[in-house]
Parts: structure tokens; sequence; C-alpha cells
């Protein structure tokens, strides 16, 4: 096992794009094995694989880069790590990105799931309003103790770690047709 770690370690180090998609597509992945099995309850032989490789494909394609990227622009815009600059950038990325990325999550998904232009839409008006305020019962403390806390190459780990309940609820949330 600290084998295991130091390996990640080293991975972090020297690619942290590769590393931060990893660790996305890995936890985007069990998320939803969580919400198929524990949520819904379909069982192992009712367990959609397809969908927990969509989930995870979208968490290495999607979630890990653009999340990783964006904390990157966040540090330049905001620099340093008081409670202040922590309060600023938890503001910035719930009232700015959160409600785009959440907009475009809903979007791939359903794309990925073969709806057309117009289901797709739908179901996004249907699950957007919910999906955000989910979100904001969710993210802003644990942004303000990640910014405030935590260094920039691991805060997508951190958030991915938190996020498995997250990724569950969205997972069931963005699948339920």
């Amino acid at each position: 096992m600290a084998a295991l770690w130091r390996g990640c370690g080293r991975l972090l180090t020297r690619r942290p794009g590769a590393a931060q998609a990893l660790t996305a597509g890995a936890l985007m992945g069990a998320g939803d094995v969580i919400a198929q099995q524990l949520v819904e309850q379909r069982g192992l032989r009712g367990h959609h694989g397809s969908r927990t490789v969509k989930m995870m494909a979208i968490g290495f394609c999607f979630v890990g880069p653009v999340v990783g990227g964006w904390y990157k622009i966040l540090d330049q815009l905001i620099p340093g790590a008081t409670k202040v600059v922590a309060v600023k950038k938890m503001v910035l990325d719930q009232g700015g990105f959160a409600p785009c990325f959440l907009g475009c999550f809903l979007a791939i998904t359903g794309a990925m799931n073969g709806l057309s232009v117009e289901e797709n839409w739908s179901k996004i008006q249907q699950d957007y309003a919910d999906a955000l305020m989910t979100n904001y019962c969710i993210w802003p403390p644990v942004q303000i103790a990640n910014f405030y806390f935590v260094p920039l190459k691991h805060r997508l780990a951190v958030v991915q770690c938190v996020a498995i309940v997250w990724n569950c609820y969205l997972s069931w949330k963005a699948n339920r047709m």
C-alpha cells in the first residue's frame, strides 16, 4: 500500500494532469457503482457496466482535466491562502464555475446516454436546478477548507474523495430516465 501511495505521489509530481484525470475517472466510476448498488439496489446481475464505464470516461476526459485546470486558473486569479482568499475562491468557484460545470456535465451525460438534443435539453431543464441546489448544500464548506488548507496539486484529489458521495448523487440524477 505504501508503494502504491508513493507511486501516486510521483505521478502527481511528474504528470499532475494525468494523475488528476485518473483519480477523477476512478472516483466517478466508484460513485456510479455506489449509486447502482446502494441507492438503486440493482444487484450484481442488474448492474449496468456500460454506465459505469461512461461515468469513468466522463471523469477521465472531462471532470479531471476541467476541474484540475480550473483550480490552476483560480489560483492565478486569486493568489494566496488566507481565510479571505479561500472565501473569495469559493464564491467564484460556486458562483461562476459550478453552475457552468454542472450544466456541461448533465449535457455530456445525456449525450453519452444517447439522448437527442431535445431529450437532453428537457432532461437538463428537469434536473439542473435541483442538482445545483444540492451542490450548494455540499460544496461551499468543502471548498473553503480545500482552498485554505490544501496545496493546489492535491485539491482535485481532496474534492474527488468528498465527491464519491456527490458522484453517486450525480450518477443517479443524470442517469435517471
